[in-house]
């Protein structure tokens, strides 16, 4: 048995909503599938990480999935300033959980929400 293609797929409430987040992060969006015209679930990728978003309503409807707020996992996205990011992603509709803090010897982390309250991480190197 071969498996492969690895991705990450988040159920979320507004799907348009989403996508304009992960855009604003740099995920290009790579495929979209619609059903009766109806974008459901779209998937971006940044940097070779492939992210799936799928609609709440889409999970219940087609798949009779229940999903709900799930703070078991985190996106880590690495940029070069976190205090930067963390902030340009505050503008753009995320939520603070953590502000940014110097941890282990040479990282500096923060921690914001999406939309739809997904953790994302946001890690850079500090400088020396």
């Amino acid at each position: 048995m071969n498996f492969n293609s690895p991705q990450i797929n988040l159920y979320v409430d507004n799907l348009e909503k989403s996508k304009g987040f992960y855009q604003n992060l740099g995920f290009a969006q790579t495929f979209v599938a619609e059903i009766d015209g109806k974008p459901v679930h779209y998937e971006l990728i940044l940097d070779g990480f492939k992210l799936g978003i799928a609609s709440k309503e889409s999970a219940k409807e087609i798949h009779g999935l229940n999903p709900g707020q799930n703070m078991g996992c985190e996106i880590a996205v690495w940029t070069e300033d976190t205090d930067s990011a963390i902030q340009y992603l505050i503008e753009n509709g995320a939520t603070m959980l953590s502000h940014p803090h110097n941890f282990l010897n040479d990282l500096r982390s923060g921690w914001v929400q999406d939309p739809d309250g997904n953790p994302i991480q946001i890690v850079c190197k500090r400088k020396k």
